[in-house]
Parts: structure tokens; sequence; C-alpha cells
């Protein structure tokens, strides 16, 4: 079991910059390839990025691609997502989510935090 706290959302102009983190309890964090999601108002849950076990394999999805790191800590059993020139299509809510093998696909997720909302204003 697995439970995840993001923070570090909020509001920020475009162009900003933005780091969220999210927060593992439990000893094997570090079993679990760790992804981020975000979901916009009427729109479906879309894949971001993912990180592997070891953090030496990341996968991104295109339209972050070069705006946005993923790095993870597992002495400190934490993920986090620093996004720089963000955009108006970025604000959602962003999730992380934990899976024993890397995977773009949300469904394959067992564990998700609660979700902490990026708002972009122009």
């Amino acid at each position: 079991q697995v439970q995840l706290v993001e923070s570090g959302g909020g509001l920020v102009q475009t162009g900003g910059s933005l780091r969220l983190s999210c927060a593992a309890s439990g000893r094997t964090f570090s079993s679990y390839t760790m992804g981020w999601f975000r979901q916009a108002p009427g729109k479906e849950r879309e894949f971001v990025v993912y990180v592997s076990r070891n953090g030496l394999i990341t996968y991104y999805a295109d339209s972050v691609k070069g705006r946005f790191t993923i790095t993870r800590d597992n002495a400190k059993n934490t993920v986090y997502l620093q996004m720089n020139s963000l955009n108006p299509e970025d604000p959602a809510i962003y999730y992380c989510a934990a899976n024993p093998a890397s995977s773009p696909w949300a469904a394959q997720y067992a564990y998700w935090g609660q979700g902490t909302q990026v708002t972009v204003s122009s």
C-alpha cells in the first residue's frame, strides 16, 4: 500500500515556473515507477511523465517535453515535477501515481494522490 500526497500547485503567470512534489508513505517507494498525470475541466486525465524506479529512465508526453523535468529522491520517498515555461495549455489538476511497472497508461496505476491545482494566468 502506498499513500501519495501532492503539493506545490498554485497560480503562476504564463512563462512562469512551478515545482510540484509528491511525498509517498511506506518503505517500498523505490519499488514503484512514479508518474504524473493531469486533468483539465471537461477533459480526460492525460499522461504527463513517468520516472523509473531507479530514476534513470524518464518518458515525457510531447506536450511537456523540454519544459518539464521529473526527478525522484528515493531516500526521501518523494518525486518532483519541475514545470517551466508554463502556458495556457497546462492548467489542470496534477496527480502523481505509483505503479510497479513503467507505463504511460493511467489505468495501470494502482495508487494515486489527491491532486494539486495548477493555474496559469495570461
